[in-house]
């Protein structure tokens, strides 16, 4: 069954070979998290399945348009500090052999890979702060970084 989209969140992390993470460094007129880094992807459109706006986040927001491969790795609710209800959001991740000259930035001021070491001197937001650190800890994020190898560069 399609789970249809109730004003959620889907978002997509990719892994490269190296163990980055592709992040968006979003604009200062972004609604949510202006100026700061966040994850790829955005709002379910009414009668979109989740996964269905997790490929096109991507594409959208990256140029990369992928077909299959993407794995749900989180499906539940996150609440911002000053909201008072929290929002439906659906994680998916991904391997690739993709790099920053592959990704043509449709939203914000840059999406590149980052390296887990240099997200102390980020400025996160809330749910990119949030779902980043639990992936880096755990064993998915070592099999997505030992995948990467496999995955061509252009899905």
């Amino acid at each position: 069954m399609i789970e249809q989209g109730e004003g959620g969140v889907a978002t997509v992390i990719l892994v490269d070979q190296r163990g980055w993470l592709l992040l968006q460094e979003r604009d200062d007129n972004a609604r949510v998290a202006p100026g700061q880094w966040g994850l790829v992807g955005g709002h379910v459109e009414p009668g979109e399945d989740f996964e269905c706006a997790a490929y096109r986040e991507l594409a959208e927001e990256t140029g990369l348009r992928w077909e299959s491969g993407l794995r749900k790795w989180f499906d539940g609710h996150f609440r911002h500090s000053g909201k008072s209800r929290p929002v439906r959001f659906q994680v998916w991740l991904a391997a690739t052999t993709c790099t920053d000259e592959d990704i043509a930035t449709g939203e914000g001021r840059r999406i590149v890979f980052v390296d887990p070491v240099a997200l102390n001197n980020l400025d996160l937001g809330e749910s990119a702060e949030h779902f980043v650190r639990e992936l880096l800890n755990t064993r998915t994020y070592a099999e997505l970084v030992q995948g990467a190898e496999a995955t061509p560069p252009h899905p």
